[in-house]
């Protein structure tokens, strides 16, 4: 079980630097944790499009990795693991990131992770919906909700 901040972060930058070869190809770090949000940044030099801004498929990725990432540390901290998916998203793409992308995970309700956790131990699998977003100079620029699948 992943004992403390530090520890954390270190142990999803591994993982999903193995796990996922694409985000060591984007240059995803993980940047915070603190038990309900998960940050991650990629810089916009690995990720920059035709419009010298980041590239849409970029932005979406990290917040699908942001929201795999904070169920990857759920998970831990209550001593389970299984292989986490994505089933199904809804992305809204705001105004353009001209920047390092920065992208939060936020586990809204830990209610919500409670009714998932007991799901997920009564049946070896179970489903979560997960927001993120990635903000710009202050502004929000990419909405993201997916539904994430755990299964053993």
């Amino acid at each position: 079980m992943v004992n403390n901040k530090k520890e954390s972060i270190s142990t999803l930058q591994d993982v999903l630097h193995h796990e996922i070869p694409l985000s060591r190809d984007m240059g995803v770090t993980v940047v915070d944790y603190d038990g309900a949000r998960l940050t991650l940044k990629a810089p916009l030099e690995n990720n920059i499009n035709h419009k010298a801004t980041a590239f849409g498929g970029s932005l979406y990725s990290l917040a699908v990795l942001s929201g795999w990432g904070l169920l990857y540390l759920q998970l831990k901290e209550q001593g389970l693991q299984g292989h986490i998916v994505i089933h199904e998203s809804q992305v809204k793409y705001l105004k353009p990131v001209q920047g390092d992308i920065i992208a939060m995970a936020i586990l809204d309700e830990p209610a919500i992770m409670d009714r998932f956790v007991k799901a997920y131990r009564r049946s070896g699998k179970a489903r979560i919906k997960l927001h993120a977003e990635v903000q710009f100079e202050g502004e929000l620029a990419v909405e993201f909700l997916g539904q994430y699948v755990v299964h053993r």
